[in-house]
């Protein structure tokens, strides 16, 4: 019988096959896999690793939130709810970009779970990973490939994720999350 993270894996890469990240030709899945290893080195708790492994698979993968806490059980459905944004697929995402991360930026603020902390700083330390090597490549033009282009408003929501996972800056992820942000959008003033 395979433990919780490994059949979040072999779910996650079912989920995502065939998927690849924006502008890339690279598997989507390698991000899915990325946060769980980063979660990793913050707790050995399954049920936030597999949730690391499946928090997009909601939101990008067509899979039910219900599916989610049916095959990993409520805690993991929870966790994944807690990352998983409202795209309004009847709009464009560039017409909904802002409200969609002022409602997560608010999700992030309002919670005491530290496990959810730990698995946005995964996720967004992923992100912010490629953001920063697209950035030693492309500079600020890398932003024109994003649904918001606008740099201040990509630091804005970057910055305050950082602010709101402060409860982790014990933590090597949040330590390389908080270095990266200040290297693509400088140090706040």
């Amino acid at each position: 019988m395979m433990d919780l993270v490994s059949e979040a894996i072999v779910f996650a890469v079912n989920a995502h096959d065939g998927m690849r990240r924006r502008k890339s030709e690279a598997p989507y899945i390698l991000h899915p896999i990325e946060v769980g290893a980063i979660i990793g080195t913050m707790t050995d708790k399954q049920e936030v690793i597999a949730a690391g492994v499946l928090h997009d698979v909601v939101e990008d993968a067509g899979v039910t939130i219900e599916e989610i806490g049916e095959k990993f059980g409520a805690r993991v459905r929870e966790l994944v709810a807690s990352e998983t944004e409202n795209k309004r697929d009847e709009l464009p995402p560039e017409e909904t970009w802002r409200i969609r991360k002022e409602e997560s930026i608010e999700k992030l603020r309002s919670t005491d779970d530290i496990e959810v902390l730990m698995l946005w700083i995964g996720d967004k330390l992923s992100n912010i990973r490629a953001i920063y090597r697209d950035f030693l490549v492309e500079g600020n033009q890398l932003w024109d490939k994003f649904h918001q282009s606008d740099i201040n408003i990509q630091a804005w929501y970057y910055r305050s994720i950082m602010k709101y996972t402060e409860r982790l800056s014990d933590t090597l992820a949040w330590i390389e999350y908080k270095t990266l942000v200040e290297k693509i959008f400088g140090m706040e003033e």
